[in-house]
């Protein structure tokens, strides 16, 4: 078993999600010790917890049980992705209340979970967080993938993950002095067939350089890359995980 993140203390929001499970299953390969965050329950996770991550109390508790339980915490995967019902509805018809709690459940609570947890980090001196970007957080969207079936990529989505990006570079400028790393994943398209309409894979797959979708635990490997020592230099990086899509 490899040991590159040998009894490291590492929280996974999203747990249960389609790259949450993944990355829970590569750190437990590497022998790292796993709170998987999750807000609907999987007590099949050893040392689950579950929490609402939209919610300041949540994250209060869950860093109160933190303290509590494990006297540290090396390691935060943020990977929860909470959405109001109407996700992915033409930009002409967003509410102003939908854009708002779209931004306060994704982008605030990173901001409070980061918040938190670095203040633990830094009494540590230590400590690696990997925020999860994505490719509409970074370059503009290629509304052509979804014509043939009258879709659309959420505008919130690419606030929300702009601003995660750089709010990244910001804590990890901010805490560098402290020995502690923020580093961000941003993952191309990642395929999903049960929710990916076909056309969208056709179309994504021919504009990607390796022709493809990504694979949800091609996502794990780098998350894990950065939390470990092996990454004991990187911060303030976003690592494009994305078949070479932002490269041309």
């Amino acid at each position: 078993m490899s040991k590159e993140l040998n009894d490291k203390i590492i929280i996974v929001t999203g747990s249960n999600g389609l790259i949450g499970k993944e990355v829970v299953k590569k750190l437990v390969s590497k022998n790292a010790i796993i709170i998987p965050v999750d807000i609907n329950d999987d007590l099949s996770l050893n040392n689950f917890f579950s929490c609402d991550i939209t919610k300041e109390d949540g994250i209060d508790k869950l860093i109160s049980h933190m303290v509590s339980n494990y006297g540290r915490i090396d390691g935060l995967v943020n990977l929860a992705y909470p959405r109001t019902s109407d996700w992915g509805e033409h930009f002409e018809n967003v509410s102003l209340d939908s854009w708002r709690e779209n931004v306060d459940m994704q982008l605030n609570s990173t901001f409070y979970l980061c918040q938190q947890t670095l203040k633990i980090m830094k009494e540590q001196k230590s400590g690696s967080i990997v925020n999860i970007g994505s490719i509409y957080g970074v370059v503009g969207n290629d509304f052509s993938l979804y014509e043939d079936f009258g879709g659309t990529s959420p505008a919130a989505y690419a606030a929300v993950k702009g601003g995660i990006v750089n709010l990244t570079r910001y804590l990890a400028s901010y805490y560098g002095p402290y020995t502690v790393r923020v580093n961000c994943v941003s993952p191309g398209g990642v395929l999903d067939e049960s929710k990916q309409h076909p056309s969208f894979i056709k179309k994504y797959s021919e504009k990607s350089l390796l022709r493809r979708l990504g694979k949800p635990e091609e996502m794990a490997g780098p998350i894990a890359f950065l939390l470990s020592d092996e990454a004991s230099f990187i911060t303030g990086h976003n690592l494009m995980v994305d078949g070479g899509w932002t490269a041309i």
